[in-house]
């Protein structure tokens, strides 16, 4: 997933009172001026405030001093390197006590920015980060009022600086999402409010939260996202995204979804949630969502977690859905901006899973589907596996070409490399290929003599070979389980083995 899309399109209000930074040499020392210059300013503000809470005129003219001083200190944003002044001379925690300088924060914490002086960075987002900076800023939020623009666009700010920080150090995510940052965004996501540019971010903060983050995953369960996403992504179910905008909110909210259905307990929640139920109307209805859905299911029954998820699939009649797209790849999916290849693993990979999950009557539902009009579906099966066989023997040759020119030049060939070369393969088709194999003895070993005597009459008419078949399962068996335990792996291991024996 690619996030960071708006990074260029960043609201920032102009800085005002930078013609006094440019007219002086911006220097360590002027910079510890400035700081000491806010830190008087802030502390006199405060004062005041306190004093006279109901009489606003009392300390108006401190509060225009601040909002001057924190202007002019958005040079600091240019020099990474002098962060830890920030740091040094207690800066921070006033900087945190006040919501005018989101945009300041927003600024120095942009990304390229913290690249330029990694120390400086470091020091800053520490100390960000013991300040509770995405709890504070999360009350923040909570009290602004987005029918204001400058307070919608504070919120826009706020959100890019959870962006940056957690860019810069992705370790945060679960700290940001546990101090509130996850409950807003969920409330936020499902507010009912016209869609904007903030629900847009919105939807792209939290997918990069639960990505590759089992913490997160499990808070936003506990919180019933699973329904939120759920619910926000029925919407277009009958209807297309009017705009592209909208289209990348709805694919972000799909991401969501998926890397939540990562986390075993997430499935049941999803499987409670008649998430299927949606995914499968989504199949059936032919719009934009369509490739989405198939993926989220990819997600829900895949490995043994997604058992009950596959029995509840075809309870609901999923077979009837999931078929007519294994036999043809619709021809819209360029439209819908994912590859034929992409559709074909999905669907291989729903199907697999299904063989792998499903027991007594519903197993016997999906197997007769095999042997319907003349096992037309063993033909496309075939058909897929001899097309995936050849885009694998072609990225072999360019590798196996690769490989002996680096030889003849004297280079090695170590495990990082051979590792290299397997990712190609796989994105090449041969992780499709190895599904359809799969598929091809699960069925061979059904007891079901039809369908073992025509894939290996197909075989036979093709000039294939049981011999490629049984050494692409072994690859794939020696493959599997990542992230498992050993004796999941050892078992799957051998109970791949053992319809490969028997193919």
């Amino acid at each position: 997933m690619k996030f960071s899309r708006h990074r260029k399109e960043r609201k920032s209000t102009p800085v005002m009172g930078l013609d006094y930074c440019v007219a002086e040499p911006v220097d360590e020392s002027s910079v510890k001026k400035m700081i000491l210059t806010f830190e008087k300013r802030s502390y006199k503000n405060q004062e005041l405030r306190i004093k006279f809470p109901d009489n606003p005129e009392k300390f108006m003219e401190t509060e225009l001093d601040l909002n001057d001083i924190i202007q002019e200190m958005h040079v600091i944003a240019t020099m990474p390197d002098l962060y830890h002044l920030l740091v040094e001379l207690n800066a921070v925690h006033s900087l945190l006590s006040l919501l005018t300088v989101v945009d300041l924060l927003q600024e120095l914490t942009d990304i390229d920015t913290l690249q330029e002086s990694d120390e400086g960075a470091e020091v800053l987002v520490d100390a960000l980060l013991e300040g509770q900076v995405v709890a504070l800023l999360v009350q923040n939020m909570e009290r602004l009022d987005e029918q204001v623009k400058e307070e919608a666009d504070g919120i826009y700010n706020t959100l890019a600086i959870t962006e940056n920080m957690s860019e810069f150090r992705p370790g945060l995510c679960t700290e940001a999402a546990q101090q509130g940052l996850m409950q807003w965004l969920l409330k936020r996501i499902k507010a009912k409010m016209p869609f904007d540019a903030n629900k847009l971010y919105c939807s792209e903060i939290l997918a990069i939260l639960l990505q590759n983050n089992d913490n997160t995953r499990e808070l936003l369960g506990e919180m019933d996202g699973i329904d939120v996403l759920l619910q926000q992504l029925s919407v277009f179910k009958r209807h297309n995204p009017s705009t592209a905008e909208e289209q990348e909110m709805m694919e972000n909210l799909f991401d969501a979804l998926c890397s939540c259905l990562m986390l075993p307990a997430n499935r049941d929640r999803f499987l409670r949630g008649e998430g299927l139920q949606l995914m499968n109307l989504m199949l059936r209805e032919k719009k934009m969502s369509r490739t989405s859905a198939m993926k989220v299911l990819d997600h829900g029954m895949i490995g043994q977690e997604g058992a009950d998820n596959c029995h509840k699939f075809v309870d609901i009649l999923g077979l009837r859905t999931i078929f007519p797209l294994f036999m043809k790849t619709p021809k819209k999916m360029k439209k819908a901006a994912a590859s034929e290849k992409e559709h074909e693993e999905h669907v291989g990979s729903i199907i697999a899973s299904m063989l792998r999950n499903l027991k007594s009557q519903q197993r016997s539902r999906l197997l007769n589907k095999f042997t319907e009009n003349d096992c037309e579906k063993v033909d496309r099966l075939m058909e897929l596996h001899f097309k995936y066989l050849e885009a694998v023997q072609q990225a072999d040759k360019r590798i196996e070409g690769e490989k002996h020119e680096m030889v003849r030049r004297g280079e090695i060939l170590d495990d990082i490399l051979e590792d290299e070369f397997y990712l190609r393969r796989l994105d090449a088709g041969l992780f499709v290929l190895q599904l359809i194999c799969y598929i091809m003895v699960e069925i061979s070993n059904s007891g079901i003599s039809q369908l073992q005597q025509r894939v290996h009459q197909i075989l036979n008419l093709r000039g294939g070979s049981v011999k490629v078949v049984r050494h692409i399962m072994r690859e794939y068996a020696e493959s599997i389980g990542d992230g498992k335990s050993d004796e999941f792996k050892e078992a799957e291991r051998k109970r791949i083995m053992d319809l490969v024996e028997n193919f």
